[in-house]
């Protein structure tokens, strides 16, 4: 899996919606398909939201439309893009072909962007077990795993709803289907975490900071009539820590918690939701 991390600068003074993930998704994909059509399509209909998009990220003006932002022409803005694809080196390579070697232009409705910047990390499912032992071994039981939700959060309960509030059950829980949803077939048995909603309830507090705790109606897709399809969410500082939890559940839920930088957290982190950055504190 791989972490692809964009700095955009404007072309100009222009408006974006105030949530424009969603139109970020529209001109990556749009990129994607100039270069490589099979993986535009393969990233664009994944089950498993294989690419997560943080949207924008900077400092905006205000617009005078409604919903809508202004970039400011002398500034840089951050894309972060994850790839959770187990094909993910196609994907990384379309997206460099699109953005380095190809053309170095994000195109949105209103203006454009020039790349200015294209770095990438990687890692693997092994490897990030590996590091969850390490901390773990290191720390002992005295670390705490500080999780920024960047983005709207949406993640699903039941049907349609979605959680508002960074709860430990919800948010470990989504990362353990995606995990379990793209570690490979051949290693199943090695790396599959067996752990339920209670393991992670009975064994972690969350501590979410009320000052950054905010929620929000982001728009992530549009229905057959063009009207949008709105889902709630949340982004706020959380720490979660341990209590009387076992190595192999600390171990387990740390390396769910480096995974969340690659895969997101919920649903629609292609449409700019569920970007997270993580920091493990002793």
């Amino acid at each position: 899996m791989r972490r692809v991390d964009l700095t955009l600068e404007p072309e100009g003074a222009f408006p974006v919606p105030t949530a424009n993930g969603y139109q970020i998704y529209g001109a990556v994909l749009s990129a994607l398909d100039d270069v490589d059509e099979d993986v535009s399509t393969r990233v664009h209909d994944s089950p498993i939201g294989s690419l997560t998009n943080s949207g924008l990220l900077g400092a905006f003006d205000g617009s005078h439309r409604d919903h809508h932002k202004r970039v400011i022409r002398d500034e840089t803005y951050d894309l972060k893009l994850g790839v959770a694809d187990p094909r993910d080196q196609e994907v990384f390579q379309a997206l460099a072909d699109a953005f380095v070697f190809s053309g170095d232009t994000l195109e949105l409705a209103d203006g454009d962007f020039r790349v200015r910047d294209f770095a990438s990390t990687n890692t693997t499912h092994e490897e990030l077990l590996n590091e969850a032992s390490r901390i773990v071994k290191q720390n002992h039981d005295t670390f705490e795993i500080e999780v920024c939700f960047e983005t709207p959060t949406c993640i699903k309960e039941s049907g349609e709803i979605t959680t508002m509030f960074p709860h430990r059950g919800s948010v470990f829980r989504s990362l353990l289907r995606k995990w379990s949803s793209t570690i490979p077939d051949e290693r199943d048995d090695e790396l599959d975490l067996a752990m339920t909603r209670e393991d992670f309830e009975t064994n972690l507090i969350e501590k979410p900071d009320a000052y950054t705790y905010e929620t929000h109606s982001v728009l992530v897709n549009r229905g057959e009539d063009g009207g949008p399809i709105l889902r709630q969410g949340f982004t706020a500082d959380c720490t979660y820590r341990f209590k009387g939890a076992s190595e192999a559940i600390r171990t387990a839920v740390t390396a769910l918690a480096l995974f969340s930088e690659y895969a997101g957290v919920g649903g629609f982190v292609s449409r700019g939701c569920g970007t997270v950055s993580v920091e493990v504190a002793a």
